[in-house]
């Protein structure tokens, strides 16, 4: 994220969420890096982070709750994650998305695009 996505949904009338997935294979820093996602979410103005994963993924949550993000959820996979953004994504919000590869989070896009769900070989998930 830049400081040039911030301002996106501002003139579309929306909410900016952001989707958030772990950031694999960053030893020691993980932790802290996690954390400082988080609050950089709430200081360029991301209305709803929805952290997808497991511990490092609550870190970032509970962060960007501490900064100011006004809406924060927790999720444990990508199914889950788009079925959530079908429910909460209103017309004009800006929705961001993003984590490691290893993470996948581009099921979340394909899903909440209306495109087929695919693994990292290109095949679709059932």
């Amino acid at each position: 994220m830049s400081e040039a996505d911030s301002g996106t949904a501002e003139t579309s009338g929306g909410r900016t969420i952001a989707v958030l997935g772990e950031m694999l294979e960053l030893g020691d820093e993980s932790v802290g890096a996690h954390r400082e996602i988080g609050r950089f979410a709430a200081e360029v103005g991301v209305d709803l982070v929805v952290a997808v994963g497991t511990d490092l993924a609550q870190q970032l949550a509970l962060a960007a709750g501490d900064a100011g993000v006004p809406e924060v959820a927790i999720v444990r996979d990508n199914r889950t994650a788009a079925a959530y953004l079908h429910k909460v994504v209103r017309p004009g919000d800006t929705v961001l998305v993003k984590a490691s590869r290893g993470g996948q989070l581009w099921q979340v896009a394909q899903s909440l695009s209306g495109q087929p769900v695919t693994n990292m070989s290109g095949q679709p998930v059932e």
